[in-house]
């Protein structure tokens, strides 16, 4: 006799619905429901440790109710920060029973009111963000921006509304988010946009130097201070002894590729008879765009030709953006420059790369479409190489003068 089919839950379809939207944006963990409780389900770190991510499940000890998993939506985002971060740990998820916020004496309604209506906010926002047409061509990109660019700020700035009981989102709360950050910071720059974005989607009005407080894109002084030089990256390839990451390092250095755009590129053109002009795909963060190498020498120096005709010669990388993310990709490559212990990062390979630009005379406009990014980041974030180069040159140009006046005497 056959055995009865589980009854159905009252939250099943809810979650059937939250599990869609997260597959159609590229999230790879899923919400489950097993019994009465709610947890997760995906690729997660091993427990072990370990370099993979098999599919496991995560307990998150929540009732399978309306309130449950509003909570347990939250754990999922806090689970993505922290992959996203490198900073999940096992032991920080293990199962508590949690009092619900109205018997919970730590908390006040008030603050209930605040992070519900918060919610709402940011989950309307998200929604908003993923719909957009121009996203939508680009999914594995979108994703990498959110997860990367927009949701660590917007979790902070609902911590920050939780310990003040703040209930509304208005100026003076995101001004505080934004001040929380260290002036002349990356972070501070990325949150500048990510909370002008959240403004203007709920018509929330911005102080009017909003822009200007919130720059500050940029090498950090210590990055600032120790980008290789030209003899330093070479030496450093030395300490690669497998082949495919030293054709992946060469890459980076002569193009200035970001770490996961290295497998997310048209090398064709570095076969013989090509123009060593490279492509970097739709799928990678930024779109498409193509890239020149700097120096040119470097192409052969690194054996780079070699890929233009056997792409399979590059570490084996998993690149189904259905099954991982480009976080994950780029991930991997930071993994490999520390295991090989290099003094330097996959990112001051693309810093000295921008640099190299600046000292030839490369036009700003041309050097930033090469990175995929803005002219005004690069400008901001070689502001002191360009401003050297602009010196430069206007002193050569006054000297030429006077040189000229002198001759022509």
């Amino acid at each position: 006799m056959a055995s009865a089919s589980p009854e159905p839950h009252p939250l099943d379809p809810t979650i059937r619905e939250h599990n869609a939207l997260l597959a159609a944006s590229g999230v790879a963990l899923r919400l489950e429901r097993r019994g009465g409780r709610l947890g997760l389900r995906g690729p997660l770190p091993c427990r072990r440790g370990g370099s993979g991510q098999p599919v496991q499940r995560l307990s998150l000890g929540l009732a399978a109710d309306p309130a449950g998993f509003e909570q347990a939506r939250t754990s999922l985002r806090r689970v993505l920060q922290q992959l996203h971060q490198q900073s999940f740990d096992w032991s920080q998820w293990q199962v508590t029973t949690s009092p619900s916020p109205a018997k919970d004496p730590g908390r006040s309604p008030g603050s209930t009111v605040a992070e519900s209506r918060l919610t709402e906010v940011m989950e309307r926002f998200e929604r908003q963000f993923f719909a957009d047409p121009r996203r939508r061509r680009n999914p594995a990109g979108c994703r990498t921006t959110w997860t990367a660019a927009y949701l660590p700020y917007l979790r902070r700035l609902q911590r920050l509304a939780s310990q003040q009981q703040e209930r509304t989102l208005g100026p003076a709360l995101l001004e505080q988010v934004l001040e929380s950050y260290p002036l002349a910071s990356r972070a501070r720059q990325q949150c500048g946009t990510a909370l002008a974005a959240l403004a203007r989607a709920e018509q929330v009005p911005l102080a009017a130097d909003w822009a200007e407080r919130a720059a500050g894109y940029g090498l950090h002084a210590a990055q600032f201070r120790q980008l290789p030089s030209d003899h330093q990256i070479l030496q450093a390839l030395e300490r690669i002894p497998n082949p495919g990451w030293r054709l992946a390092y060469g890459l980076m250095a002569a193009y200035g590729l970001r770490n996961h755009e290295v497998f997310f590129t048209d090398l064709s053109a570095l076969a013989p008879g090509g123009d060593r002009v490279i492509r970097v795909l739709p799928t990678s963060k930024t779109g498409e765009h193509q890239v020149w190498p700097f120096q040119p020498e470097w192409v052969d120096l690194f054996e780079l030709p070699r890929l233009g005709e056997a792409r399979a010669l590059l570490p084996r990388v998993s690149t189904d953006l259905r099954r991982t993310t480009l976080q994950q990709v780029g991930r991997r490559v930071a993994e490999q420059f520390r295991r090989y212990d290099l003094p330097l990062t996959p990112y001051d390979l693309r810093h000295a790369w921008a640099v190299r630009t600046i000292h030839i005379g490369l036009p700003d406009t041309v050097a930033a479409r090469m990175m995929g990014h803005s002219v005004a980041i690069h400008t901001r974030t070689y502001h002191h190489w360009i401003t050297r180069r602009d010196q430069q040159q206007a002193v050569d140009s006054a000297l030429a003068r006077v040189r000229s006046r002198f001759e022509a005497a």
